[in-house]
């Protein structure tokens, strides 16, 4: 069987671990400042913290952003968001007190409905939640327009965040993403191109957030300071968001390496754009040359789908549709809405495996077993 995610690991990686495990240091400590350092200059962004996963990391960006004003004392605050998405995406905001308003996605690409979320923006809006989904960016040029529209409007102007969990590679406008003046969160789970066995990391716009962000993932105390002489006063309490030194290490492990990693995912996404842009009962999403995709999942349209499923699985090759949308679930149904763009191509996406371990052999055998047809 061909999967549909490996975990993508060094082989530097163990001996890395095992270094910190006998050093006396798996807390937060060097190898932690380390990483962040080095991802600061990939990125291109010097506001980086590193976080115990992406979900904390959303947790924390909802809870920067919002001044964690939602627990109880704002109750009629709105997160605009999609529902085409892990549900941590979604979680998050009613983990920070917060209420969902569901914004439909655009079926072309996946990504939220640019014009639709333009519709729901309201004086309630605290935030607003964008997801690159599989990889491929949100037209941010025209959010930004967006909130221009809002600030004029309504006299303020949405902080957006930006869900990167599939994203780490993928660029906008040639630049990476996390340098477009947003939040944005970035997933080292175990199999996204960058593995840190689990963690995320937190990208901020601005000096303010950034330090505040750096004190809340571990209580709101200033690790810095020295605490037997001048114990540091807790202005703003936070949580136990922070990653360890563990994790550091196998992230410095894979960081160069992760390149590599998005390279092939991209080469092997070319071959399937070539090869299946005729398919019949197949729908590929958007290419646009202003933003590369980082490919993490390769999402299609298709036809029959529990008919296609069954013929990739006799063939040797596991598909799944990844995320289930987020708006169907009982602990949700409060915040229903219409969809009708989610309605049109739920029951169709379904995704082929595209990553680093797909040989060329096998996506060539990907390939023919779909235009064989199902």
């Amino acid at each position: 069987m061909i999967p549909l995610f490996q975990t993508p690991m060094s082989e530097l990686a163990a001996a890395a671990a095992a270094d910190v495990l006998s050093s006396g240091q798996i807390g937060q400590g060097a190898k932690v400042a380390e990483f962040e350092r080095r991802l600061a200059e990939q990125i291109g962004n010097p506001r980086v913290a590193t976080v115990s996963s992406a979900t904390a990391g959303l947790h924390l960006a909802l809870h920067l952003v919002t001044g964690g004003v939602g627990r109880g004392h704002d109750p009629d605050g709105e997160v605009l968001t999609t529902p085409l998405t892990m549900e941590a995406t979604n979680w998050a905001i009613l983990a920070n007190g917060l209420r969902i308003r569901w914004v439909d996605i655009d079926p072309a690409t996946l990504n939220v409905d640019l014009d639709d979320l333009a519709r729901k923006i309201s004086p309630r809006t605290r935030a607003i939640m964008v997801v690159h989904f599989a990889g491929y960016p949100v037209d941010l040029d025209r959010l930004d327009a967006i909130l221009d529209e809002a600030e004029t409007r309504f006299g303020f102007r949405p902080t957006v965040i930006e869900d990167a969990a599939h994203g780490w590679g993928a660029t906008y406008q040639g630049r990476p993403l996390g340098t477009h003046g947003n939040v944005t969160v970035f997933s080292f789970q175990a199999v996204k191109h960058l593995t840190t066995g689990d963690g995320g990391l937190v990208v901020l716009p601005n000096d303010e957030l950034w330090e505040r962000a750096r004190l809340l993932r571990w209580f709101g105390v200033d690790r810095t300071a020295d605490r037997l002489r001048n114990p540091p006063d807790v202005t703003e309490w936070g949580f136990k968001f922070h990653m360890t030194d563990i994790n550091a290490a196998i992230g410095l492990a894979n960081l160069e390496w992760s390149g590599q990693v998005v390279a092939r995912h991209r080469a092997n996404a070319a071959f399937y754009d070539r090869e299946l842009a005729d398919v019949p009962g197949l729908q590929l999403t958007e290419r646009r040359p202003d933003r590369e995709s980082s490919y993490w999942i390769y999402p299609m349209k298709v036809d029959r789908r529990d008919a296609f499923m069954k013929r990739m699985d006799d063939a040797g090759v596991m598909v799944s549709n990844v995320h289930e949308r987020n708006d169907l679930h009982t602990t949700v149904r409060d915040y229903a809405a219409l969809l009708p763009g989610l309605d049109r191509v739920a029951r169709n996406i379904v995704c082929v495996p595209v990553g680093s371990w797909v040989t060329d052999e096998q996506r060539e055998h990907i390939v023919a077993t779909i235009r064989e047809g199902w």
